[in-house]
């Protein structure tokens, strides 16, 4: 049995101004094939999808050579068609040099943009069909905040989605799509699948699965795959940020050669989801940052520390609003990782800094109107590291800076997200030595600040005005998307 496997996965923010080009996904490691691409993420998709397929006798894995995920993180807007024409090109180049194939294994994302491509992993899909032809299987695993329709499984067979946010199900859902491919390929399992989409449409933030009633709707996912052999129930919360026509929530179900059931399940999570829209929409408090920097504050004082200070809206990495206002407000205490800012990380890299220089210089703002203004930080250099492991890491240089009451800045040169303290480790830097860590994230750092106790009082905050990480995504330039058609921005709308 001959498997190939092929990566392909962004999470585009459509409305950034920076396009996600061909240089973003060169990097050393990136493209990847062989092993060197199979080995990718060993406790992610593709470490759950190896493991359990080379647990199975005589099959081959054949890594197709790939880009892994760009340099800019999720700091970027949409995928050129260049880049996009030319890997999926080489993809499909290997793929038929290659051949042929009893199955192929796509790790995307969903909410993949592409200029001029309706749907980035839909399109990848088909061509791969035409290559491989009919009788092959192909299975794809999806971050739950895939913009999805049934437009995917046209081509493909399978789907698997992560459940949870933050996403600890990753490696599980590799595992499954390896073992569901191979019952499939052996016809053991005959996938049959349907798509349901609410007209909900809701900001990142707001999608927390640790508490109802995002998390009743996983439980009842889970609910009935442990009640129906062979059911798989994927969730997708949709992402608002990418200005796409699939936008929005979806459910699809698959089942083992039974339309029936599938429809029954389908209907059921999606009216579930309709039931309760209202609640999906307002169970998160969202701080302005001017008001979480001063409740910090009063945490501080109480003695009600570490206080955890998220910046869920900054899209770009460089916003400096959380910045400013622990300059203004006097904050002590307080570790700030991190500001984007590649201008002055290449300006410090010319001069040949070093730690214990002076630094006084602008920093971050002006990537547009979300990130603010530039915000003067004078201090010391007291680290100047490689950067936080992984992807975000080769080839870049990070500097900390300590300015203030024994406040640290970490300036990185694309936007990071902080979800464990241990992050932090590479950066020289101790989460245990400050009162107040304040990180841009949405909910993946609930992962290491919350869902182990290890912060007892949380802020999540965001600029006063509706910028491009607001949780009002009406306020969003949209021009593929209405907002209108969707709640909570039109109370009228129907469903089903």
């Amino acid at each position: 049995m001959r498997i190939a496997v092929v990566f392909f996965m962004h999470e585009t923010v459509t409305f950034l101004k920076n396009d996600t080009t061909y240089d973003d996904f060169i990097y050393e490691g990136s493209p990847a094939r062989g092993e060197a691409l199979l080995s990718v993420d060993g406790f992610g998709y593709m470490g759950g999808f190896v493991r359990v397929a080379r647990e199975h006798h005589n099959v081959e894995l054949v890594g197709i050579e790939s880009p892994l995920f760009p340099k800019t993180g999720t700091a970027s807007g949409w995928i050129t068609e260049d880049a996009y024409g030319r890997f999926s090109a080489k993809m499909i180049e290997e793929l038929k040099a290659q051949g042929p194939f009893d199955g192929v294994y796509m790790v995307v994302h969903g909410a993949a943009a592409v200029r001029g491509v309706r749907d980035a992993e839909a399109d990848l899909a088909r061509r791969i069909r035409e290559v491989v032809g009919p009788d092959a299987i192909i299975a794809g695993t999806f971050d739950p905040h895939g913009n999805e329709d049934d437009e995917f499984l046209k081509s493909a067979n399978l789907a698997f989605c992560v459940k949870y946010y933050p996403h600890y199900d990753a490696q599980l859902q590799g595992e499954r799509a390896a073992r569901t491919m191979i019952r499939s390929i052996r016809g053991s399992y005959k996938p049959v699948s349907v798509t349901r989409k609410p007209p909900i449409l809701t900001a990142s933030v707001l999608q927390w699965t640790g508490k109802s009633p995002w998390m009743d709707l996983v439980q009842r996912a889970l609910t009935w795959e442990a009640r129906e052999p062979d059911v798989f129930v994927n969730f997708y919360y949709g992402f608002a940020f990418a200005d796409l026509e699939n936008v929005g929530m979806t459910f699809q179900v698959m089942t083992n050669g039974d339309p029936e059931l599938a429809n029954k399940v389908a209907d059921d999570m999606a009216n579930t989801a309709w039931r309760k829209r209202e609640e999906l929409v307002s169970g998160t408090q969202v701080y302005d940052i001017a008001d979480g920097v001063k409740l910090a504050g009063e945490a501080i004082k109480a003695g009600k520390t570490p206080v955890t200070l998220a910046d869920h809206s900054d899209r770009s990495g460089s916003a400096t609003w959380l910045l400013d206002q622990v300059i203004k407000q006097d904050l002590s205490d307080t570790l700030i990782v991190t500001v984007a800012d590649k201008k002055v990380i290449d300006t410090l890299r010319a001069k040949g800094v070093r730690e214990g220089d002076d630094f006084d210089m602008d920093v971050g703002g002006l990537a547009d109107e979300s990130a603010g203004q530039p915000v003067r930080v004078k201090g010391k250099i007291l680290h100047v590291t490689n950067g936080i492991g992984g992807l975000a890491a080769r080839g870049q240089m990070w500097v900390s800076v300590k300015f203030g009451k024994n406040n640290v800045l970490v300036i990185s040169p694309y936007l990071c997200q902080i979800t464990e303290p241990e992050q932090v480790a590479p950066l020289q830097l101790n989460c245990d030595d400050f009162k107040a860590i304040a990180i841009k994230s949405r909910v993946h750092f609930r992962r290491g600040f919350d869902d182990n106790g290890y912060s007892p009082t949380i802020f999540l905050v965001e600029p006063p005005e509706p910028f491009l990480g607001t949780v009002k995504v009406d306020k969003l330039p949209y021009t593929h998307t209405r907002a209108d058609k969707f709640f909570p921005f039109n109370k009228s709308v129907t469903y089903p």
